[in-house]
Order: structure tokens, then sequence, then C-alpha cells
């Protein structure tokens, strides 16, 4: 199996924190998003690559077995098994070396698992006859497309995995990227091993008109010149229903107001949600009347 370096490929140090890690995928998922580059076949494998390279960095126990055993990562929980009985019965036998002092190097791990899945001896011997040790089924990964305006609010929704279909909940307030794990729907283990997990990845696309950022929205409202230096009543659309804004007289080009609890739902935290961000933009009138520029040549005038 090719190593792949999900360091590398999320362009962050093996010291990054949580959230650089958080931070680097958002940035990469949105440079090489399939909606943004349709007909790019290299862009698509490498959004694949930084969904999963997320995916176990995320993840602090995954990352620690990642950090550890590279791309055996996955059968590390199995290996460690077969290693502490092999330190109770004295040692594994029938095929591979091993070095002294009750432990396995990196590269004996690898070898560990050629002789497992390679065409090796599956069988380890504890002292007489030999036994065949119970590994977990292969993960599955799929990817769940919602519109932004699907997670308003929790939802169920039935997923199909072609050999059987199954039920689940979503709740509001998912981000795009963000995975979650659906335990024992994953492949058929070996030798009575429990089955794997389904990692359902959610691509959110964006059908409105804000702006999201975590949990709080952002829009940009246009005003004309006359209700930015007077003031005057707004209505506003937002994602449940409408509000009426007073615009301050004076209002200035790129002036902002935030309208708290108008933005997504909180992630798993029932009746909190992020805030709306307004930011004022003024449009200037044209095609003016005579009249007009004659009285915006008086107000010149009086400044």
């Amino acid at each position: 199996m090719e190593f792949i370096d999900y360091y590398k490929i999320l362009e962050v140090g093996k010291n990054a924190s949580e959230a650089e890690i958080k931070k680097a995928y958002r940035k990469l998922a949105r440079k090489y998003h399939p909606d943004l580059n349709p007909d790019d076949k290299d862009a698509q494998r490498k959004f694949q690559r930084i969904n999963e390279a997320h995916e176990v960095l995320s993840d602090p126990e995954k990352r620690k077995k990642y950090d550890k055993y590279g791309k055996d990562w996955e059968h590390a929980e199995a290996f460690e098994e077969a290693q502490k009985r092999r330190k109770s019965s004295g040692g594994f036998t029938g095929g591979r070396s091993h070095s002294g002092g009750g432990g396995y190097t990196e590269s004996e791990f690898s070898d560990f698992f050629e002789s497992m899945f390679g065409g090796a001896s599956s069988g380890f011997s504890r002292g007489r006859g030999r036994s065949a040790y119970q590994f977990k089924g292969q993960d599955y990964n799929a990817t769940l497309r919602l519109h932004l305006t699907d997670i308003l609010t929790s939802q169920k929704q039935t997923i199909d995995l072609g050999d059987k279909k199954i039920r689940i909940t979503i709740p509001a307030g998912v981000e795009d990227g963000q995975t979650i794990k659906i335990a024992g729907y994953g492949g058929e283990g070996m030798n009575g091993g429990p089955k794997g997990d389904l990692y359902i990845t959610f691509e959110i696309v964006n059908n409105t008109p804000f702006q999201r950022v975590g949990d709080d929205l952002y829009k940009i409202e246009e005003i004309d010149l006359y209700k930015a230096i007077l003031g005057g009543d707004l209505q506003l659309d937002t994602l449940n229903g409408k509000v009426k804004l007073k615009v301050k007289p004076e209002t200035q080009n790129n002036d902002k107001i935030k309208l708290s609890g108008k933005g997504m739902p909180k992630y798993k935290k029932d009746g909190q949600f992020g805030d709306l961000y307004i930011t004022y933009k003024v449009k200037l009138p044209k095609n003016l009347t005579a009249k007009e520029k004659e009285l915006f040549a008086q107000l010149a005038k009086l400044r």
C-alpha cells in the first residue's frame, strides 16, 4: 500500500493543532470542491484525498494511530492485540522474526500485516495448535450532498447501501466537509470479527444569498443614497422569515449591523443559533434629471 502523507495533503506540520487542521481543510476543500472544478479530474482526486486526510487527522484517536503506524494505521488495534497475546504466550511462530525485548519495530509491524494479508500464514501459535485471530471489517466512506436550506432543522434521511437501507437522523447545522460515523455498517469482519463502520461526509451546497462562516451568516444589502442619508425602514429576508430594520440616518458605505440569533442553527445545540451580519452598500442614483442635478449642486454649495 502506498504511503499517503496526510499532513502534506493538508499543507500543515505534524504538530498542527486541531484548529489549524480544520482551517487548512476548509481552505483546500473550497479550492478543490467539485462544484468549482466540474471538469477537472485532478481537482476531484485532490478533493477526495483532502477529505480522507481530514477524516483521519481531525479524529484524535485515528491521528494517534496514523502518527505511530503510518499506512497501516487502520490495522493498529489488530496488531496491538496480537502483540499482547504474543507477550503472554511467549511469541508468534511460523513466519516472521522479531526484535527482542517483547516489542515490534515499525518495519516489523508492516511485515506482520504482509504475513497476515499477503499470502503467509494467517494463524499464530499460542503454545498448542493454531488459532485464527478476529479482525474488524473494512470501513466504508460515503458522501451525502445537501442544500444549506436542508439543514436548518434536523431531518431523517434514508441511505441506500446497496444490499440494505438505513435511516439516519441528520442534525441541524452540520458543516460542509463534516464526517459522522455509523457504527457497524461497514464490511464484514474476518474470522467472526466485528463489522467495519460507515463514515458519511456531508457536502453542503449553498443555495442561499448568504455566505456561511461556521454558525454565522453574512450578506451585502444595497440601500439607496436617500435612505442612507435620511434613514428609513428596510425589510430583509432571512433564512427563518422576514425582519424589519431601521436604517440609521447618515449610514455610511460598508457600515455593518448584527442580527443576533438569525444565523445557522448550532450543531447539536437545540435552540441555539449563530448571528447574521449585514453590510450596507450605498447605491448611487443614475440618470439624474436636470432638476435633480440642480438640487445636488445646491447641496454641494451648502457643504
